[in-house]
This record gives structure tokens, C-alpha cells and sequence, in this order.
């Protein structure tokens, strides 16, 4: 009888264990098929997330797999997507020999008007506006336009002093007195902005004119108008300012120990923000000798064509110093090819068709437009030259992880 209890309560020992493994099995094969189960996003819109090959609810495009497991560190990318990307990709030469690297310091400089260009339009009698012709700042005048007309008692007097000089001289002809005094009340005149024509009519018609029109002396656009219709104005006030923009002053900053490689006359290039694809060349025609007020740094000042007008002073702008030449060794690549960031450097290199890996790299030295890599890429290499960022962002989007690990 015991027997018989010893051997149910081992029967039933036995059952339970194999419960207990088969459902410990059940889900393991669970988990190993919960693993192994894909996964597909959108490479524009990560949030979409599907357990099948699809299309983007939002922008339609393929949805690819979502690799966040996988330990293969390349990506691929196919030839359209590389074409949409700009991806570009070179082979580089011997990773010993020597490289030229050309320094190259940005100086961050400002567009300013030509001080020769600008002219200031004083009132050279004392008077009131009795029309003004130019009534806002930003017109564009042309040489020889009328501004404003002005009445002058001050004029009307040295007119009618013109008018007795010439009587005087026809009184006593061959007086050379009542020909200075002629000359002397002409040269008033003229210098208070009558013309010869105007003083023609005079003498012609005998009748005084208090009004006087100024005209613009050159072209230019007014930047400053400081008076209005019916004002007084003082003799030697002033009364507008013109600004020509035909060239333009450019001001870059400078700090005192790159002054040894600026020379009077030096060609450097000038680069306008906003149109850096069309680089101007100034030659330095001033070097300040002093530093700025409460700062390190220094002035040089050039010139640049500005056809049409088509750059405001004030626009930002960069010149590019251009240092020695010094040779470096490790390759240079464009500054784009090189990812940098907290987890390191690294480089983007083609293995195969379609087929991009991470590349861990050290740097040398840099400018504004290329880097010295100095390990990590060898001759033979197809490194990516355009497009790096892209391949980053891919990588990241698709195993959730950095290049690097």
C-alpha cells in the first residue's frame, strides 16, 4: 500500500515538472519569435512604425526595415535614394604622403558706404521751404534734379546789390572799381546757388527773384532729409543727404597677430552672407593702426563693385585671410566627409555597390573648407565626400543607435 502512494506521488512529481517545461519552452519560443519579428518605419517619418512592408500613411514613400537589433554596421542605400541624397563618394591616394594644407582664417566683416560717394546738400542762404520736390529718404535722385526752392530776403538783397552794381558800371563805363564791384556781387550770387542763366535773367529783366531751386549735384538715393515743406533753415544747415552705392566700403576685423600676414594692396576674397557663390575680390587699401575701443581687435578696409545697387551697406560679409602653406601628412578631405560629435570622428566609406560602413578617424588640422585625416581611411578607400550627414541620420533612424556603438 505504501508503494502504491510512493509511486502516484511520483507520477504526479513528474507531470507537474513536465508542465512546468513545457510552458518555460512555449516562451522561450515566444520570445525568440518576438525577436525575430520585423519591423518597418518611414525614413521621413520615424514615428511610423509597421509589422509589414508598406507604404507611409503621410508622405507614401517605401517603408524600410527597422534594424535596431542587427549587428551589421553597414547601411545600404539604394542608387536613387543616393541620387535624391547628393551622395557623392572619391577614392584617396596614398594615406603617407605629403598634403598641402593652405591656413585660412574667416575675418567677419560688414558692407559700409563709400564716404567719396556720399554728399551732404547744405542750405547756403537762410530761407524757407516753399517746395519741397523730394519728400522721403530711399529715393533715387539723378544729377541735376530739382530738391526743393527756397525764399531767401537774404537773396532778394544781394540781388538787387547786383542790380545797382550793374547800373553803376553802365554810369561810368571802363571804371575798373565798377567792375570789381560787378564781379564781387556776381561771385555772392553764385555762391548762394544761382546760375550763370540765372543771372542772365536778371540782368535781362531787372526784376528780383527771392526763390531759389536747388538741384542735386549727383546722382545718388537720399539717406537723410531733415527738413519739411515750409521750414526755416538756417545759412549752412543741413538740409539732405545723398548716398551713392555704386561701390562699397568693406570693414573686417582683424586681431593683432594676424596683421603680419595683411599688406597694403594684398587681393583677399570677400564673401557677401547670402550670396556666397558669387565671391568679390577687395585689395586692402587701409590698415588701422589702433585697436577699437574696449576690444582686441582691429580694422582693415577695402572696396567692392556693387553693379545695380544690389547690396545694402550693412550686409554681414566674411574675407578669407589666406595663410602659409604648410605640408601635412594623412589625406585631406573635404571639412563635410568628417561626422563629428560626442562620441567621436568617423568617415563614411563605400565597401560595396549601395553598401556604406562607419570608419572611426583622427584629425589633424582644419580650415574652412577641408580636414586632415590623419588615421583611419587608407589609400584605395572610397570615402563619402558629400552626403556624410544623411548617411548618419539613415544609420541612426534605422538601428536606433549611434555609428560609433
Amino acid at each position: 500500500m505504501k508503494k502504491m502512494k510512493h509511486l502516484s506521488l511520483l507520477l504526479l512529481f513528474g507531470f507537474f515538472a513536465a508542465m512546468v517545461g513545457c510552458t518555460a519552452d512555449q516562451k522561450g519560443k515566444d520570445k525568440a519569435a518576438q525577436q525575430k519579428e520585423q519591423t518597418y518605419t518611414c525614413p521621413m517619418h520615424p514615428q511610423v512604425i509597421k509589422h509589414q512592408m508598406g507604404t507611409c500613411p503621410i508622405c507614401a514613400m517605401d517603408l524600410v526595415p527597422f534594424e535596431k537589433n542587427s549587428a551589421d554596421q553597414s547601411i545600404k542605400l539604394d542608387e536613387q535614394r543616393q541620387l535624391l541624397a547628393n551622395i557623392k563618394t572619391a577614392k584617396v591616394g596614398d594615406g603617407g604622403s605629403l598634403n598641402a594644407m593652405v591656413s585660412e582664417n574667416i575675418l567677419n566683416a560688414r558692407l559700409v558706404v563709400d564716404p567719396q560717394q556720399s554728399n551732404d546738400i547744405s542750405a547756403k542762404v537762410a530761407g524757407r521751404i516753399e517746395a519741397l520736390f523730394v519728400r522721403e529718404t530711399g529715393v533715387k535722385v539723378v544729377k541735376g534734379q530739382a530738391l526743393y526752392r527756397l525764399y531767401s530776403e537774404q537773396l532778394a538783397t544781394l540781388q538787387q546789390e547786383y542790380l545797382m552794381a550793374l547800373a553803376q558800371q553802365k554810369q561810368f563805363a571802363g571804371d575798373k572799381l565798377e567792375q570789381q564791384l560787378v564781379a564781387s556781387a556776381k561771385q555772392k550770387l553764385l555762391l548762394y546757388g544761382q546760375t550763370e542763366n540765372q543771372l542772365k535773367q536778371l540782368s535781362k529783366t531787372q526784376q528780383k527773384n527771392p526763390l531759389v531751386t536747388v538741384f542735386a549735384n549727383q546722382s545718388g538715393t537720399v539717406a537723410e532729409l531733415n527738413i519739411t515743406e515750409g521750414q526755416y533753415v538756417a545759412e549752412g544747415s543741413l538740409v539732405m543727404k545723398l548716398e551713392g552705392y555704386q561701390r562699397l566700403w568693406v570693414e573686417a576685423d582683424v586681431y593683432p597677430k594676424e596683421l603680419a600676414t595683411i599688406k597694403q594692396g594684398q587681393a583677399l576674397k570677400v564673401m557677401v552672407s547670402g550670396w556666397e557663390n558669387e565671391p568679390q575680390t577687395m585689395k586692402v587699401e587701409f590698415i588701422n593702426p589702433s585697436l577699437q575701443p574696449g576690444t582686441q581687435l582691429t580694422q582693415i578696409r577695402g572696396s567692392i563693385a556693387n553693379p545695380n545697387a544690389k547690396w545694402q551697406p550693412g550686409l554681414q560679409a566674411k574675407v578669407m585671410l589666406t595663410g602659409s602653406t604648410t605640408p601635412q601628412d594623412g589625406i585631406n578631405l573635404p571639412i563635410d566627409a568628417v561626422i563629428q560629435d560626442g562620441k567621436g570622428k568617423h568617415v563614411w566609406v563605400k565597401t560595396a555597390k549601395d553598401k556604406f560602413e562607419p570608419v572611426a578617424v583622427t584629425i589633424g588640422k582644419a580650415n574652412a573648407n577641408s580636414i586632415n585625416v590623419t588615421s583611419g581611411v587608407a589609400k584605395g578607400d572610397e570615402v563619402v565626400t558629400a552626403g556624410a550627414y544623411l548617411l548618419y541620420s539613415e544609420y541612426v533612424l534605422k538601428r536606433g543607435k549611434h555609428p560609433l556603438g
